[in-house]
């Protein structure tokens, strides 16, 4: 019996997805480098479905239709090349190679030309949604060989979760225009993860909350804009007692890890000069809180305010407070995750799709809310709109929240509760709305200590500073007539 697609890669997401491929009427060969994998899963979680096991690359390239389809699920880096190099001696022209791991998107557009070259059509796909969404309904977003996608389009859309009945799969963009729409998504992710803590940090010290009490909060919130899975799941984590009747969560270590998707975000804004300074900030607080025990000697000396618990009866309004504070830093979060999409489209000429890359969010994955249905529609909308603020949804949204927003990151401040996230969200969106900000005078300092030039305001504009060009003056009358070269970054 030919299968109609191939899976390598049987740790839980690769299971998970083998069996909603199965679930959906297709036949599905799968491999794993321990075969005794293989065999543990047809014996138990894969007894009676259309399942075929296989013990070698050969056997199992044999055992697909053509063109095949066959997807990887293995650790990024070096064993994907290896793997790869494993397959190519079995494959035929057409055939469709399909990277589902976190590989780094400049990776991915390398495989993609070597393979191209040999007449492989690869795809790196970006998959999210955890153990529970692979088997269930992942969102999926693919991408690399256009030719591709109308062979792998119906078993993809079939399997990926469904929101409002539209798939939350469609063809992302060629090269590594898949695995960077992943990238950013885990970026987002980031950053909606270190919201919720900083939100938790807040009700814990300054309103004296309780784990559950804060859960009964984010049970609230989740019935509204907030509605989505991180909040959903940190409801539960909340109210989730050890065996001794205490809240598990105050008993982990504050040491946060991380696989390095938020990271590459983070650098591929800095290449690209976008300020995507929430993710920025997501990813350095993991860092701090990384260096557990110098933040412990460090608690012993260095000093600031002591935290004043508000009273019980304005605790109502701060909650509420807090809630805009993070409804309005979301916003942002997604507003500066787009925008490095749209510019990543102009720099490595890729057409992305963003109603469609919203919609791909809007169920399956972990960013999964409400929130990306507004999204979705506001670029439905306006298809090449410059920036989500400037959709009217998201601009009363936020002037709405402004208000709480600011009290919340004061109350912050004042109390010395490090909220970087929230307070970078309102230092971007105070910067984007400034039609004038303190660069002018540091384009002069530049000038100053290295000739690097600088620019004129149009008005004023004269024979000795004219508009549009390079200009270096010779600020103390001892330097040099000659600048140097400036750059965009």
């Amino acid at each position: 019996m030919s299968s109609d697609f191939g899976l390598i890669g049987l740790a839980v997401m690769g299971q998970n997805l083998i069996l909603n491929v199965a679930d959906h009427g297709y036949t599905v060969s799968c491999f794993n480098r321990t075969t005794s994998k293989v065999d543990h899963f047809l014996a138990n979680e894969a007894k009676g479905k259309s399942i075929v096991g296989c013990h070698s690359i050969q056997e199992f390239v044999a055992s697909i239709k053509r063109p095949r389809k066959i997807m990887m699920l293995v650790k990024a880096g070096s064993p994907v090349d290896a793997l790869i190099a494993e397959l190519l001696p079995f494959l035929e022209k057409g055939d469709i190679i399909i990277d589902g791991g976190n590989s780094h998107f400049p990776d991915t557009d390398r495989r993609y030309a070597e393979l191209t070259g040999k007449g492989i059509l690869y795809v790196g796909s970006g998959v999210s949604g955890g153990e529970e969404g692979a088997r269930y309904g992942p969102s999926l977003m693919p991408g690399g060989s256009k030719e591709a996608w109308p062979e792998i389009k119906e078993i993809f859309q079939a399997i990926s979760a469904k929101a409002d009945g539209e798939p939350c799969c469609d063809w992302v963009g060629p090269a590594g225009a898949g695995h960077y729409v992943k990238m950013v998504h885990n970026g987002i992710e980031y950053g909606d993860m270190q919201l919720i803590c900083e939100a938790y940090d807040l009700m814990k010290r300054v309103a004296g909350m309780t784990p559950k009490e804060i859960s009964d909060v984010l049970a609230d919130w989740n019935n509204g804009v907030l509605d989505s899975f991180l909040i959903e799941i940190t409801r539960d984590i909340l109210k989730y007692d050890d065996v001794d009747g205490k809240p598990l969560v105050e008993k982990i270590l504050d040491s946060a890890g991380q696989k390095g998707t938020g990271k590459w975000t983070a650098m591929n804004a800095l290449d690209l000069g976008m300020p995507v300074t929430l993710i920025g900030e997501a990813v350095f607080s993991r860092c701090l809180s990384a260096i557990k025990s110098e933040r412990t000697r460090a608690s012993k000396i260095l000093s600031g305010p002591a935290v004043s618990t508000i009273p019980a009866s304005e605790r109502a309004a701060f909650v509420e407070d807090l809630k805009q504070a993070l409804y309005a830093s979301k916003i942002i979060s997604y507003a500066q995750g787009f925008m490095l999409i749209r510019n990543a489209g102009k720099e490595y000429g890729w057409e992305f799709n963003m109603p469609s890359i919203a919609l791909m969010w809007r169920g399956g994955c972990i960013i999964r809310s409400v929130f990306l249905g507004e999204i979705t529609k506001a670029y439905r909308k306006t298809p090449d709109l410059e920036n989500l603020l400037f959709d009217k949804f998201f601009l009363d949204a936020v002037t709405t929240a402004q208000s709480g927003w600011r009290k919340t990151v004061a109350l912050a401040t004042l109390n010395g509760i490090p909220t970087p996230a929230f307070s970078t969200a309102l230092s971007f969106y105070d910067g984007y709305r400034s039609a004038r900000l303190p660069a002018n005078l540091l384009q002069a300092q530049r000038d100053y200590f290295g000739a690097h030039t600088f620019r004129v305001l149009p008005e004023f504009a004269s024979a000795n500073l004219p508009e549009g060009k390079d200009i270096h003056i010779n600020w103390t009358g001892t330097g040099g007539n000659i600048s140097a070269s400036t750059y965009n970054a």
